[in-house]
């Protein structure tokens, strides 16, 4: 086991020169151990090694005297919806969501499903999980119980989101546990749907299971313009995100939904929004975002990229709603949990468009307000100090460093953040129009390649 698998959100390596039992058994124990009391829940996805990581998992928290509910091949949300709805201690779910088939890895949450990242808690479970790989693991004498959650998770997103618009719906699973762990939903919805790599396949054998990848949504987008179809929704490996294309087969950006999401969702008084709520969304969306939110009289909240934080930041403000640019989408759930679920924004979008009664691509196009440059990435060699000269040379604008260096001005802005794993610096720049745009990029490139 190396100390690198423990990310800043998650566990993630490759299987087995970087994670295999012997390695899970002292997660599962470090985990018990940090957590204190159970039950844990724990859930799985389809990848090869999930049944050995999962059992040396479960041994290594039962061997710490914790009861564990084991709730079978799920998505990710399901694990987080068993979590809040046992009132477990914690949960976990095996997975390398959208990695290549040879990773595999663990999402770790503490009760009604708070994340655990390196800031809040992971990095004391690393350590000890390194000192106990080469302990063995003393005799398990603690129960394991099985419990299947999905129609009470299916009803409650039914419930949260009542549209049942007859459309007609292209689905791609991507291979992911999402074809596997959905298919009760679909059936309780109106949707004629065409369903693309619903197989649970650990190989993803037909493309990564990485939705935010151009190449990933060809096939969608392609089946959509050839069936017609009103709309098409990507999935990622675990199901916690998703991608949405309207009519025409064009993607549409994750903080250009966003924005929608938070119309529909103001204007309906979903998830308990009202006058003056906070919603989020992460710093790099469309300044559109929030306009929006203002525009409808709520609180437009900045956040740092990532689950953990996105998350933390919506207990913290008491905010309903929050969307990030990877295609996660958070709600505060009735039950009181906050996670992020592509199920629920999938039936969201759906509420959208039986409220508008348009097409998707009428719907989404108003917020196509500026021009963007997607993320760029430059591999650099001394992140620290490219940062500082990008900086210098931008004294004149508004500068702030809650997740990497933003700079704004009164008609355009850019971000820059540094990967937590590799040298590297991401680039998310939005102008008004396309020559303003080249001109402000072409300049910060050339100062980080400098």
């Amino acid at each position: 086991m190396k100390p690198a698998i423990f990310k800043a959100y998650d566990i993630r390596g490759t299987v087995p020169d970087e994670l295999d039992g012997r390695a899970a058994l002292a997660i599962g124990r470090a985990f018990a151990r940090h957590v204190q009391q159970g039950p844990v829940v724990v859930g799985w996805d389809m990848r090869a090694s999930a049944q050995e990581l999962r059992s040396a998992f479960v041994n290594g928290l039962a061997a710490e005297g914790l009861e564990v509910i084991e709730i079978g091949r799920v998505s990710t949300p399901i694990l987080y919806f068993a979590t809040a709805a046992t009132r477990a201690g914690a949960g976990a779910m095996i997975t390398a969501s959208h990695n290549p088939g040879r990773y595999n890895g663990f999402k770790l949450c503490a009760a009604n499903a708070v994340p655990i990242g390196i800031e809040s808690g992971l990095a004391a479970i690393r350590d000890r999980a390194l000192t106990l790989a080469d302990e063995p693991a003393p005799p398990t004498h603690q129960r394991v119980g099985e419990r299947n959650f999905k129609d009470a998770y299916y009803q409650s997103l039914l419930e949260l989101f009542p549209a049942r618009p007859r459309l007609r719906a292209v689905v791609d699973a991507g291979n992911g546990i999402g074809g596997e762990a959905l298919l009760g939903l679909f059936e309780r919805l109106p949707l004629e749907t065409t369903r693309l790599y619903f197989e649970p396949d650990g190989s993803f054998p037909n493309h990564e299971a990485d939705p935010l990848k151009a190449e990933n949504l060809r096939d969608l987008q392609r089946a959509v313009r050839e069936r017609g179809a009103d709309l098409g929704i990507a999935f990622d490996g675990d199901g916690d995100r998703a991608v949405f294309v309207d009519e025409t087969g064009e993607a549409v950006p994750a903080d250009l939904m966003t924005a929608l999401f938070c119309d529909v969702i103001l204007e309906r008084k979903l998830l308990g929004a009202g006058p003056g709520i906070p919603i989020l969304y992460d710093l790099r969306s469309s300044r559109i975002v929030p306009e929006t939110l203002r525009a409808r009289g709520a609180e437009p909240v900045r956040s740092r990229v990532g689950h953990a934080f996105m998350k933390a930041v919506m207990r913290e403000r008491g905010a309903c709603f929050g969307g990030e640019l990877s295609g996660h989408y958070y709600f505060r759930f009735p039950a009181g949990y906050i996670a992020d679920d592509g199920a629920a924004a999938m039936l969201l979008l759906l509420e959208a468009l039986a409220l508008r009664e348009r097409p998707l691509s009428e719907l989404w196009s108003p917020y196509r307000k500026y021009r963007q440059s997607g993320e760029i990435n430059r591999r650099v060699a001394d992140v620290p100090a490219t940062l500082a000269r990008v900086r210098a040379q931008f004294r004149d604008g508004e500068a702030d460093e809650l997740d990497g260096l933003t700079i704004g001005y009164p008609d355009w802005w850019f971000n820059l953040r540094p990967s937590n794993t590799e040298p590297l610096l991401r680039l998310n720049l939005e102008a008004p129009d396309d020559a303003s745009l080249a001109r402000h990029r072409d300049r910060i490139l050339a100062l980080i390649d400098a």
